[in-house]
């Protein structure tokens, strides 16, 4: 398994992943944009030349936050998710962020599980924020608000 940072010529593989693993996946020109966008760091988990699953980091002042992680449902249950975020927190704070934000569904159990085991705290939630999954209607669900602080620079 290698970690890689992604650009745009990684664009197919990102956006079959993302419609593999995720109900409500970016679309393809959000993907593009994503990264082809220098405030972001894309970065892919391959097994070969098999793209099995990535993480968006996006810089913000004095902090940073994960806008995506998709795994390949095939994959999952492996530690992928857990190495890529383990590597988007190294990054953070090598960046000199303060803390890591992140949202995430509240029915998404497994998701809610790791950044716990990775120290992340609820600080919130947008109540009826992500649209239903399926295509059968249903309720709006909310966004767990979640962050982990980090060590700013200097303070090391």
């Amino acid at each position: 398994m290698r970690l890689e940072r992604l650009d745009v010529s990684h664009l197919d593989a990102v956006m079959a992943l993302a419609e593999a693993g995720q109900a409500h996946a970016w679309g393809r020109a959000t993907l593009a944009q994503a990264l082809n966008d220098d405030t972001l760091e894309a970065w892919g988990a391959w097994r070969d030349a098999l793209l099995l699953g990535y993480a968006v980091l996006a810089w913000l002042p004095f902090e940073a936050e994960l806008q995506a992680i998709t795994v390949a449902p095939s994959a999952r249950r492996q530690g992928m998710a857990g190495m890529l975020l383990t590597h988007l927190v190294t990054r953070a704070h090598q960046g000199g962020a303060e803390r890591l934000l992140l949202e995430v569904r509240a029915s998404n159990a497994p998701a809610l599980a790791l950044y716990r085991q990775y120290g992340f705290d609820e600080d919130g939630r947008r109540h009826g924020y992500y649209p239903p999954v399926g295509t059968r209607g249903g309720k709006r669900e909310a966004a767990v608000l979640m962050s982990r602080p980090l060590a700013a620079r200097g303070d090391g």
